[in-house]
């Protein structure tokens, strides 16, 4: 075999054993999206290897019905970080939403080599950062891990607009869900100190089989499909 062919195949293997390392797959995740019960939308979450222990996690969800639809609102969520062990650790952050007549952005930048974590949200924030800090998109990937490992509370630190927020979830055991992917024994897993946050997990599917966010009425994320890559 010609060196550069050997070179290739190690760098193969190398790429592909750092990914086996993580404690969750690459994925894709469809979803229903209800707004109080009722239909509005979809969503996909991907979760994919980017290579040197970086990770790029992405929620796109598009309004298909309703006024939802009528408004062509979508959004798009991505987040790249990396594995610290059992739990995710913040690089960058972008949120986008789009709609026929509002238009908002918020992005996060996780600054390591200086300890900082900017945050262009309503203005321009950094402040100090603090190990394993990620940010909201992140902690469905953060507690799913955290199940696997046996955990059944989590004390997250998560950046929000100008501040590290240690956000407290716990496991509230096991539910019987119905979604449209089936019939799932999951785990419930609720935010414990405010913010409306619930999210079911069940055994062999590595994303949450439901979310559930009361801000201004129940916006809820029921799973239609999952696969592993």
């Amino acid at each position: 075999m010609k060196p550069f062919r050997l070179f290739s195949a190690a760098a193969l293997l190398l790429f592909a054993g750092s990914a086996l390392a993580a404690p969750l797959p690459a994925f894709t995740a469809r979803y229903q999206l209800l707004k109080d019960g009722s239909p509005i939308g979809e969503a996909t979450m991907t979760l994919q290897f980017a290579g040197d222990n970086t990770w790029t996690f992405t929620t796109a969800s598009k309004g298909t019905e309703g006024l939802a639809a009528l408004m062509s609102a979508n959004v798009q969520e991505t987040s790249t970080f990396r594995w610290k062990g059992d739990l995710p650790e913040g690089l960058s952050y972008d949120y986008a939403m789009d709609a026929a007549i509002k238009h908002k952005e918020r992005h996060v930048r996780f600054d390591w080599s200086s300890n900082t974590i900017s945050v262009d949200d309503k203005g321009q924030h950094q402040f100090a950062a603090q190990p394993g800090a990620i940010e909201r998109h992140t902690i469905v990937l953060a507690i799913e891990a955290g199940l696997l490992d046996g955990k059944h509370d989590f004390a997250l630190p998560i950046a929000v607009r100008d501040h590290i927020e240690t956000q407290h979830y716990t496991a509230q055991g096991k539910q019987q869900i119905n979604v449209p992917a089936g019939h799932y024994d999951a785990t419930h897993v609720a935010r414990t100190d405010g913010g409306g946050f619930e999210a079911w997990f069940a055994p062999n599917v590595l994303a949450p089989v439901q979310v559930a966010q009361n801000d201004g009425g129940e916006l809820m994320m029921k799973l239609e499909s999952y696969s592993q890559r």
